[in-house]
């Protein structure tokens, strides 16, 4: 009974935490609870100053990074170009203007590092570059995304914003699983705000983190009633992924729910046949106790709440595994796919749901062979014929 809890629980929460480790860290790295991005209509989010002063401001906001964001292109090869016809070793890109010290309290980006060091404050010369648009770090080809060639830490490449060209010095290599992340640029948002000369500090993305996440609504509903809705969109990080990853979750749910019922079914029929034989075997004691009195519904009760005992024990014993150490488990070894850090996700009110099922299904695995045996000739029974 205990393994069938687990496979419950164990096949749809490890098929949902795929899919629930990306969110986080999209969450976590990227979005925060609530963003704010540019309208459809606009060049940027105006008035940005004001709404980042009144969202500061509140108590529920823990952090937050105004980034300023430019399309670009990123050059390797333009020192070692023999021709100006020669073809460029160039990369389409968004660059990212970011405050360093806010971006790394938001979404801890320094911990995403693979190589070199942290962007700091006020160096107009240095890009951090997300391991999707190197060529020897990227296993993932995006259509229309090129990559550099043999572009390391501490090499020189050019960034171009326009008609803007400016030398920029490797600082760091950032691998995340976000994609956000992985197929951006970092530069301090001084050096980006210069260069495409927005003295009105207007930005394009504004994330938030919220102390309490469950207060992510609030939040939002708090910004809209000041009106900013009309400078920018304003969604909390499930709001901005869409309807796509909460389908695939659902989908998830549904398969680990068909794969688990299986097993259930296999504890079903184990209860029958162990139910089956414990009375088999005691069929003259049943006509016995039928003989002095005792009724089938009696009987048939007794292996009923015998076995309710081994579903209730083997759910507990279950339960204890995962809340007790497989989640905590997975939580600080994350399983490693390619796009996310797979988790154990275990609602305790689905959890609550299955374990009915795992009792209900015993009761009826145990009162059928209990009422086969009960319901026997009481003489029969007593002589074992």
């Amino acid at each position: 009974m205990t393994l069938t809890f687990l496979n419950l629980v164990f096949v749809s929460g490890i098929l949902v935490g795929l899919i629930q480790g990306s969110i986080d860290e999209y969450k976590e790295q990227y979005s925060g609870d609530v963003i704010l991005t540019t309208l459809p209509t606009k060049n940027y989010i105006t008035e940005s100053q004001r709404i980042v002063s009144f969202t500061e401001s509140l108590d529920e906001v823990e952090a937050l990074s105004a980034r300023y964001i430019e399309g670009a292109t990123l050059e390797a090869n333009y020192k070692t170009k023999s021709r100006a016809s020669d073809k460029a070793d160039s990369v389409g890109v968004n660059v990212v203007g970011i405050d360093p010290d806010k971006e790394n309290e938001l979404g801890d980006l320094s911990s995403a590092l693979l190589k070199g060091e942290y962007l700091r404050k006020g160096d107009e010369s240095g890009i951090i570059i997300g391991h999707y648009l190197l060529s020897q770090y990227s296993n993932v080809d995006f259509p229309g995304q090129g990559t550099l060639d043999d572009v390391e830490v501490g090499d020189k490449i050019r960034l171009i914003v326009g008609d803007i060209r400016k030398e920029m010095t490797v600082r760091g290599i950032v691998k995340s699983k976000v994609d956000e992340v992985s197929i951006r640029a970092f530069v301090n948002d001084s050096l980006l705000r210069k260069i495409i000369q927005r003295d009105d500090y207007n930005v394009d993305e504004i994330a938030i983190r919220i102390s309490d996440p469950e207060e992510a609504q609030q939040v939002k509903q708090t910004l809209i009633n000041a009106d900013f809705d009309k400078n920018a969109i304003i969604q909390t990080s499930n709001e901005s992924l869409g309807d796509f990853l909460e389908d695939i979750i659902n989908t998830f749910s549904m398969l680990g729910a068909f794969f688990g019922s299986i097993g259930l079914v296999v504890a079903s029929i184990t209860i029958f046949i162990v139910v089956f034989i414990n009375a088999i075997t005691r069929r003259k004691y049943i006509g016995i106790m039928k003989g002095i009195g005792i009724s089938s519904l009696a009987i048939e009760i007794s292996y009923v709440i015998q076995s309710l005992i081994y579903a209730i024990v083997g759910s507990a014993l279950g339960a204890v595994i995962v809340y007790r150490f497989a989640i905590p488990f997975f939580e600080r070894n994350p399983i490693n796919f390619p796009f996310s850090d797979g988790i154990l996700v275990a609602p305790v009110d689905e959890t609550v749901i299955k374990v009915a099922l795992i009792i209900l299904a015993t009761i009826i695995a145990g009162y059928l062979p209990a009422k086969m045996v009960s319901r026997e000739n009481t003489l029969n029974a007593i002589l074992g014929r």
